[in-house]
């Protein structure tokens, strides 16, 4: 392509909830981006997977909103008229205060989620908005890793428990569990620092139901494992390292607490049961024999650094797997030191995690209610924000369910609330019972389709905005706008602000530049990482210069006297005093293995005799990206069945298949390989649901089938689920389903 004069060249961002934050390199003619690269600059390049390259496909897709839009047919039918911005927002107005001075403004249930991944635009603001209302009702809990979050704050007293990713080329062995960066990302760049790793001649173990492309390009060995018994293979590596007298007594003596009484749970002590390697062969699957090894090399080839990922987490209990990677961390002595790791929450030890840029004020509705700070209640502060793994039923039951209060209006902002959430189908019932819903997108999404006004947000390449690294990391990408906010298209920030002046609120006082340049210059971390803002403006990015690996933990190990461990015993916990008072059986004092319900034991087996396992898309951050054509051909939507199963079963690779339980039907195309282990089967979330005049969804979407529970630690058991797989003709013909 021929470049002239006027090309423009813009630094900038796509950055999602991807796991991955990257820089992009535009080339502007005539205010269009006609040519885009990523980043060119100096090591370590922060590089666009294939959802960042296809960025330009979402900005200039055919099926953008370009106007506000209000409901012209039945709720979930998709058919709207355009309206003007004054009729959109007036009637926004109008049905706030109507809610509010009817119902009381606990009516009003605000959905924020992770959208655009810039620390400005997106979802905080409607926090912000309902807050200077008068309030409304929130919710609670991750769908990413908040059982991997609450294990951190259990036993470590704080999310910062991972090492750079620099550091894994100093490790003898790398166990990475349930982990898939090479799709999920994990911070951009991990997976080139993984190979580097594997080439300086680390020995990789990868544990998953899954031969996934980060087993096929690192592993020296895969371990399939039965989804949600993660814990009770930790428990039998746990079992032989103690009773093979492994484990670096020393460190736990100088610097944990509650080891004697764990140890007393994995030998039987306390309840007849001694965790060892034949007790869990018939628990995961996995012969005994291969336990032992996987023990004996974690607890003898040091440093070794066991990287868990969030998936297995995803599951009914599976707070007690991030415990218990912890726990075999600390037996084996590789917490604080290179090549090692402290097996946690993974979030590295810099790049602050930057708070709200404009304040978002306390809810006036939890005035009053105890600080939950830090807290491992998951209980109590349910109470005040109920878990969004139970926003269906709360809208459904409301008061008489036994929640705070009956929601009568949705406000939603950068979320696919339907479509991500589990159990759509009880979702639709409940987006049928609301008396309004608004929303912002920028496309008709399945959640777009229920709205009564839906207003056209626009993209990342038509604002400022500012996008940390996930995870924490060593550097910062500045996400200059490229190109005028096409259409009638507007950013959260400008909605807000107009909105805000019909419900006599002064929104901001500042511009978005102003807001983005205050932060810079008055935050004392960012301003020492950023010293120079406007050629940070001006490069797109900052990269931190390290002067080697950085290490969680290595000032608590070198020097404990001085620098404790921020829990309350100042030590890290593997007997917890906090949890042993919740007197909760779902979240004993010391990990254990809780049998999960929907596994193979259950009773509904017979019936939906597979495991479920949803996992994350190599072409889609969640449902962002599964309209653009380019990436559907590279990675379509299947089902992963193992041959065996789909043997038994007639099918046949690439045909339509019914996936089903007593939740939901869903047809997808199978996937026939050796990649996955029997009796378990997977696909990809994100994928759009779109129904049929009798509600079996043709779109492929895992969250027709999942669950609405929510775990103890307060994570999401997507992971936790049976289902029947069967050719679809076969099914529709026979009207067995």
């Amino acid at each position: 392509m021929t470049l002239d004069s006027d090309t423009k060249i813009v630094r900038t961002g796509a950055c999602y909830d991807c796991g991955g934050r990257c820089v992009h390199k535009l080339y502007v003619q005539n205010g269009r981006v006609v040519r885009m690269e990523t980043d060119d600059g100096e090591e370590p390049q922060l590089r666009s997977c294939a959802r960042g390259r296809a960025y330009r496909q979402i900005v200039y897709h055919p099926d953008r909103l370009r106007y506000p839009m209000k409901r012209a047919g039945s709720r979930g039918e998709g058919k709207f008229e355009r309206i003007s911005w004054d009729e959109a927002l007036d009637t926004i107005a109008t049905e706030f205060k109507r809610v509010k001075e009817k119902y009381g403004n606990a009516a009003i249930l605000g959905s924020d989620w992770s959208g655009p991944a810039g620390i400005f635009h997106g979802q905080r603001h409607l926090t912000r908005i309902l807050n200077l209302f008068g309030g409304g009702t929130m919710t609670s809990g991750g769908a990413s890793g908040e059982n991997s979050t609450f294990a951190a704050r259990a036993v470590y007293g704080t999310m910062t428990n991972g090492n750079t990713r620099d550091d894994h080329m100093n490790s003898k062995l790398m166990i990475l569990w349930g982990w898939n960066p090479a799709n999920s990302i994990w911070s951009t760049g991990t997976t080139l620092h993984l190979v580097r790793a594997r080439e300086t001649g680390a020995r990789v173990i990868y544990i998953d139901p899954r031969f996934t492309d980060s087993a096929a390009t690192l592993a020296d060995q895969w371990i399939p494992i039965r989804p949600g018994t993660d814990a009770a293979l930790l428990l039998a590596m746990a079992n032989v390292i103690i009773t093979e007298n492994l484990q670096e007594q020393s460190f736990l003596n100088k610097y944990t607490v509650g080891f004697d009484i764990f140890r007393n749970y994995v030998t039987g002590t306390g309840d007849g049961v001694p965790k060892t390697s034949h007790w869990a062969e018939n628990v995961t699957g996995i012969p005994a024999t291969i336990i032992e090894q996987l023990a004996r090399e974690y607890a003898t080839l040091k440093p070794a650094a066991l990287i868990p990922g969030y998936a297995p987490g995803r599951t009914a209990y599976g707070t007690e797997f991030h415990r218990l990677t912890a726990t075999l961390a600390a037996m084996t002595g590789n917490i604080g030191i290179h090549g090692g790791g402290a097996a946690g929450f993974e979030r590295g030890p810099v790049g602050i995690m930057i708070g709200p840029v404009i304040p978002q004020g306390r809810n006036p509705l939890e005035e009053g209610t105890p600080s939950l700070r830090g807290s491992l209640d998951t209980d109590l502060r349910r109470r005040f924000r109920p878990h969004h793994c139970e926003v269906w039923d709360l809208i459904l039951r409301g008061k008489a369910g036994g929640y705070p209060t009956d929601i009568k209006l949705l406000y939603v902002v950068g979320s696919d609330v339907l479509n991500q959430f589990p159990n759509v189908n009880k979702g639709v019932q409940a987006l049928q019972k609301l008396e309004f819903i608004v929303m912002h997108e920028q496309f008709i999404t399945p959640t777009a389709k229920f709205a009564d006004i839906l207003l056209p947000a626009n993209t990342n390449w038509e604002r400022n905005d500012i996008a940390r690294p996930w995870l924490s990391g060593p550097y910062y990408i500045f996400m200059n706008q490229a190109i005028d906010s096409m259409y009638e298209t507007k950013s959260d920030f400008e909605i807000f602000c107009a909105l805000g002046k019909r419900l006599g609120i002064t929104y901001s006082d500042k511009t978005e530049e102003e807001w983005l340049e205050k932060l810079v210059r008055t935050s004392a971390d960012l301003a020492e990482d950023i010293p120079d803002y406007e050629k940070f403006k001006k490069d797109g990015v900052q990269k931190l210069k390290l002067t080697g690996p950085q290490i969680s933990f290595e000032k608590e190990i070198n020097d404990p006297g001085h620098n404790p461990f921020p829990t309350p015993s100042g030590k890290i916990e593997i007997y917890s005093d906090r949890l042993a008072k919740l007197n909760n059986p779902s979240m004993p004092a010391v990990p254990k293995y809780i049998e999960t319900w929907e596994s193979v034991n259950d009773p509904m087996a017979e019936k939906y005799p597979l495991q479920l396992v949803t996992t994350h898309h190599k072409t889609r951050a969640h449902s962002c990206f599964d309209n653009v054509s380019w990436l559907k051909e590279l990675e379509p939507q299947v089902v992963w069945i193992n041959r065996i199963d789909s043997e038994s079963r007639g099918i046949r690779d690439g045909q339509q298949v019914l996936v089903f339980n007593e939740r939901g039907k869903t047809v997808t195309r199978a996937k026939v390989t050796e990649r996955i282990m029997p009796g378990v089967v997977s696909m990809g979330e994100g994928a759009w649901y779109t129904p049929d005049k009798n509600g079996i969804d043709w779109g492929g979407n895992p969250n027709v089938l999942t669950r609405d529970s929510y775990c103890a630690g307060g994570g999401w058991p997507t992971n936790t689920c049976l289902v029947e797989v069967l050719p679809l003709q076969e099914e529709l013909a026979g009207g067995n389903v």
